[in-house]
């Protein structure tokens, strides 16, 4: 893993998650272990209404914590209620954590390849529906990282679990001076919450 990512994983405080914040993350803390113990694929999708900032955050640190505690059958993914484009912003602040990031393709939605580890397979980051083919059909936990996808989204479609643990956007903060530093502390609560998360799954 990349040294850089790995402090920074290091360095995240779990004990600033408040106890409701926990209650919140608990079903997903029990779909880890309850796939973990019966050895089969853990898929999970992070949707947000856009699939462009929040739910590839999510997606991003999810997978790559879920390496550092060295769980081979975990595979995340992310969609939106409708597809946009990753966010450049996203990239960036994945960029100054450590994450390599290439452009594969030059588009109105760009294809991002996003590695955590020299020899570890590439994340594939571009915004899509969620229901899009690349994307699990079915068994998978939905998790809604905004509110607007959790209330717009009633049902979705091949879910085994559906938790909301919805996120601020930092969308609000585009085109601010504080632009980057809210990206980063966005960022940063995503990988401190999914590190507590993927921590308690392995307990």
């Amino acid at each position: 893993m990349n040294q850089q990512i790995k402090e920074t994983i290091e360095a995240l405080d779990v004990s600033v998650i408040s106890e409701e914040r926990k209650e919140t993350l608990q079903p997903l803390v029990e779909f880890i272990k309850s796939k973990e113990a019966s050895n089969e694929l853990v898929n999970i999708n992070f949707i947000c209404t856009h699939n462009s900032r929040r739910s590839h955050l999510s997606q991003i640190w999810a997978q790559t914590i879920a390496h550092y505690f060295k769980l081979k059958n975990v595979f995340c993914y992310s969609g939106g209620t409708e597809s946009t484009a990753m966010f450049p912003m996203v990239a960036e602040t994945l960029k100054n954590t450590g994450f390599s990031i290439e452009k594969l393709a030059e588009a109105s939605n760009p294809v991002y390849a996003i590695k955590y580890s020299e020899n570890e397979h590439p994340i594939i980051g571009f915004s899509k529906r969620y229901d899009d083919a690349f994307n699990p059909i079915s068994g998978f936990a939905a998790i809604m990282t905004c509110s607007q996808a959790d209330g717009g989204c009633p049902f979705i479609v091949g879910a085994e679990k559906r938790i909301p643990i919805t996120y601020e956007d930092p969308k609000l903060f585009d085109g601010t001076p504080e632009q980057a530093e809210k990206y980063q502390e966005r960022s940063l609560q995503i990988a401190t919450e999914m590190y507590y998360v993927f921590l308690k799954a392995t307990a």
